[in-house]
């Protein structure tokens, strides 16, 4: 059966954009049919109900920051409850996945680092699985699936294992992009690090290693769950994943564990460097307090010298002799140069 003559009346494979007002919301960002995983043709909104009817045919929805109202009228033609609707439109912190029998709904977050400042950004991306259509929304994530529609749609057997299947590559795309933000967040910590041990804390550098321990903290938070969403998925029977895709996600819950593995290695770092910085700091504190200590030793011999010669005493030793202010003098010298001779032996000066 070819789609021409099952599917109704469709535009021709062009941009979805230039179909119809609907396709101009800029929260579309791809809507297409798949006849056994190839024949790929762009499909409105309104017509999703009779295209799903079509045996062998797909569907993938891909939405950004979609209003509620789109999410309704796509969920009248895709038959979805009105629980489902409201766990789409809602935002969500952590990583989750909700079976509603028919369709599940897997919740991912997604980590990028932002170019100008190399911290990470954090979005959010929703997988709607049903029996033969997927819908991923995505909301504040800038990366899109482009490149893995195209890459899909030229391996038409891989497309045509299913919603589940491509659900499971969404989920590795999102780990491929856990382990570049890894990389290059591992940089900024490294500068970091490198200025902590060279210089020691700053009043600049302890608002620097704030704000990464706190997006540190915050990454580790929205990868973590991850894995345990993968792991239920492998091992609990859903009506939408076949028993060939659980297998998938096992592994993808093993590449999760490992990334936050990594992300626990980089936390000791942040905290090792972060103590070496406390400790080379109280060692500067420390040999400021000893050169102080010291000068004001040194100095101590001629203020006390010169504050007895000083008082209002007739019978001083020394008082009206010739020599005497040049013996003083000279004594403060001699003593001076014999502590800072000593206090430099001692590495206080």
């Amino acid at each position: 059966m070819k789609m021409e003559a099952a599917l109704p009346e469709i535009a021709q494979p062009v941009n979805l954009t230039s179909v119809t007002a609907d396709a101009l919301a800029p929260e579309i960002i791809a809507s297409k049919v798949y006849l056994k995983g190839c024949e790929a043709k762009p499909v409105l909104l309104d017509e999703i109900g009779a295209c799903l009817a079509v045996p062998d045919v797909m569907l993938w929805v891909g939405l950004k920051d979609p209003d509620e109202a789109l999410l309704r009228s796509l969920a009248l033609q895709l038959g979805l409850t009105q629980e489902v609707v409201g766990d789409l439109h809602a935002r969500h912190r952590l990583p989750k996945v909700m079976d509603y029998d028919e369709v599940v709904l897997i919740v991912a977050m997604t980590v990028e680092i932002r170019a100008t400042d190399g911290m990470p950004s954090f979005g959010e991306t929703e997988i709607l699985i049903g029996p033969n259509y997927l819908v991923t929304i995505r909301r504040g994530a800038v990366s899109s699936h482009t490149e893995l529609r195209k890459r899909l749609e030229k391996l038409p057997g891989r497309m045509s294992r299913g919603p589940d299947y491509i659900a499971t590559e969404l989920i590795d795309l999102m780990i491929d992009r856990y382990n570049i933000a890894y990389d290059q967040f591992e940089k900024t910590v490294e500068s970091v690090e490198q200025s902590l041990l060279m210089r020691g804390i700053e009043g600049l550098k302890v608002r620097k290693l704030y704000q990464i321990r706190r997006d540190f903290q915050r990454m580790h938070t929205m990868i973590a769950p991850l894995e345990e969403v993968c792991r239920r998925l492998s091992h609990v029977e859903m009506m939408p994943i076949s028993a060939t895709e659980r297998v998938h996600f096992a592994d993808l819950s093993d590449r999760v564990g490992r990334v936050d593995r990594l992300l626990d290695n980089l936390g000791n770092g942040l905290a090792f460097a972060f103590e070496a910085g406390m400790l080379i700091e109280q060692s500067k504190q420390t040999d400021t307090t000893r050169r102080l200590a010291a000068w004001a030793a040194i100095l101590a011999v001629p203020t006390a010298i010169a504050g007895i010669y000083g008082m209002n005493f007739d019978n001083i030793p020394e008082l009206k002799w010739k020599y005497g202010f040049l013996m003083s003098v000279t004594l403060m010298g001699v003593v001076c140069s014999f502590m800072y001779y000593k206090f430099r032996q001692a590495k206080w000066l």
